[in-house]
């Protein structure tokens, strides 16, 4: 017996200056089903969760809940209504606790109209045990990881017991031992009849979870269909509107000498003895498990964490790096894994966020030079296609994808002789990894050198020259292009038992 429908949305249409983000759009989730919504980034997929969560309201078209027509006039309204969201830029308070954030907008009150802290203790005790997160209620999330502040944010979702769970991008900063436990939440949420909206850029996650696949296309529903009838080349040509015959556009190019080299790099507790060395026209590679340490030794390269030693060479010159702006100076610049807290102004327009490292341009003999700003930014958001209704929109209504293109183009700017990209594609969509992955081959081709951080094995081994692997915040193994492979990486990637082997080789 084919399941009711849940939610449904007819004609739905929405317009920004500049652009129509939905055009008519039907869509409709059955009761107890997963519903895997797929697309471009700008494709319209964000825009219409956040109509039906209530953050927009659509300039036309209805909602309906149980075949009932309704009106969401707001996020607390959606939740009433039994509609709660994960959101792809995850809505946290760095300086709150982890019971405050959960807590966040509901927080219970006693009878004398107070914060009742008793009952929210004992509550997030309870959903940390029943999840088996070993985090303390009283820890401050900026203490966390991405991975940690991504579980939390699942459990927060899932704790509102809504009949309908929006889910937008919720793996792209968890583990895979994680999203194996998402999707066995999953599962029993599915049990009970809740409906499940999923968005993801993870097309293997998507067929693995997925009953029914909806594709949208600049606004438009290209197709919605059982999962069966569908697979993973077929929804990849309907996202993009083409085959992408060549998913990783590397080239082989020659390199130069060495531009970077580290050497025994310390950091107390976090990481120990990291040495490696990146060559001009070289994209180098660093993989680990989520804990490795990868993140947090860029960040001490680049100035943003201290370290308690080592040694770092820029073009065979020792360099002092204590602060983020030493690094620059020095043509080094980093691109964070959380674009949200290290990246992005949100309020602020698109053109801002481009200039925002490079004001010296801009500015000068007293007073901003609008047209001269204007001219660097169109240059080059053309180059790198980023898709704005204007110069002035504001970056958080603009899509992942589109975000990260802006803080590639802030950074472009500098013409740095080093990039650091930690997470460059989490959360973008096939298309924008393409258009990324071929800047990447761009800024080498310039005789550059480019370091990755990546959890997604199979663009390291599509895009790079050698990779790094780490484990326990040490590197146990380095491999050339013609070793790679996903096996190869994981052998080291799992036990500091392969580090004396690293070390031999070193040697």
């Amino acid at each position: 017996m084919e399941q009711p429908i849940k939610l449904r949305v007819s004609q739905i249409e929405k317009s920004f200056p500049g652009v129509k983000a939905l055009d008519k759009i039907d869509f409709s989730v059955k009761k107890g089903t997963v519903h895997a919504l797929c697309g471009e980034n700008g494709a319209g997929k964000s825009t219409l969760m956040k109509i039906i969560n209530g953050i927009y309201q659509p300039d036309a078209g209805q909602i309906y809940i149980d075949e009932k027509p309704v009106q969401i006039q707001n996020p607390i309204q959606a939740k009433q209504l039994g509609i709660s969201m994960i959101f792809q830029e995850m809505n946290y308070v760095p300086e709150m606790s982890v019971e405050e954030n959960l807590f966040l907008g509901k927080l219970p009150v006693n009878r004398f109209g107070k914060v009742d802290w008793k009952t929210v203790r004992a509550q997030t005790l309870a959903l940390l045990k029943e999840e088996g997160l070993p985090y303390s209620p009283e820890q401050k999330l900026k203490e966390l990881t991405i991975s940690d502040i991504q579980m939390l944010e699942i459990i927060k979702a899932i704790s509102y017991k809504s009949d309908i769970i929006i889910m937008d991008e919720p793996t792209s900063a968890i583990t895979q031992k994680e999203v194996d436990k998402l999707f066995e939440k999953i599962q029993v949420l599915k049990s009970r009849g809740v409906s499940i909206i999923y968005i993801s850029h993870k097309l293997d996650e998507v067929f693995r979870i997925a009953d029914e696949i909806t594709v949208l296309r600049d606004g438009t529903v290209v197709a919605s269909h059982p999962k069966e009838e569908l697979d993973i080349e077929k929804v990849i040509s309907m996202m993009v509107g083409r085959k992408l015959t060549n998913t990783y556009p590397k080239e082989t190019l020659p390199i130069g000498q060495t531009i970077l080299e580290v050497k025994n790099l310390q950091s107390p507790g976090v990481f120990h003895n990291i040495s490696f060395r990146v060559r001009q026209g070289e994209i180098v590679g660093f993989a680990g498990l989520m804990g490795a340490g990868r993140t947090e030794v860029m960040r001490g390269l680049y100035g943003l964490d201290p370290v308690s030693g080592g040694e770092v060479y820029i073009k065979d010159k020792k360099v002092s790096i204590k602060s983020v702006k030493d690094s620059i100076q020095n043509g080094m610049i980093m691109l964070s894994e959380d674009r949200r807290r290290y990246g992005i102004v949100p309020m602020r327009s698109v053109k801002e966020n481009a200039t925002l490292a490079s004001l010296k341009k801009i500015f000068y003999r007293g007073r901003l030079h609008a047209k001269v700003e204007k001219n660097i930014v169109e240059d080059l958001f053309s180059k790198m296609q980023v898709k704005t209704p204007s110069l002035e929109t504001p970056i958080q209504s603009l899509s992942g994808g589109n975000q990260q293109k802006v803080l590639l183009a802030r950074w472009m700017m500098l013409n740095p002789d080093i990039l650091i990209l930690d997470e460059p594609t989490r959360g973008i969509d096939v298309g924008a990894k393409y258009e990324i992955y071929k800047l990447m081959t761009q800024f080498a081709t310039q005789g550059k050198a480019i370091i990755m951080v990546s959890s997604e094995l199979p663009e390291l081994i599509g895009m790079c020259d050698r990779i790094y692997v780490m484990c326990q915040g040490t590197i146990t193994g380095e491999l050339e292009r013609k070793d790679f492979s996903q096996e190869a990486i994981m052998r080291f990637a799992v036990g500091a038992m392969e580090e004396k082997k690293y070390e031999a080789a070193r040697a």
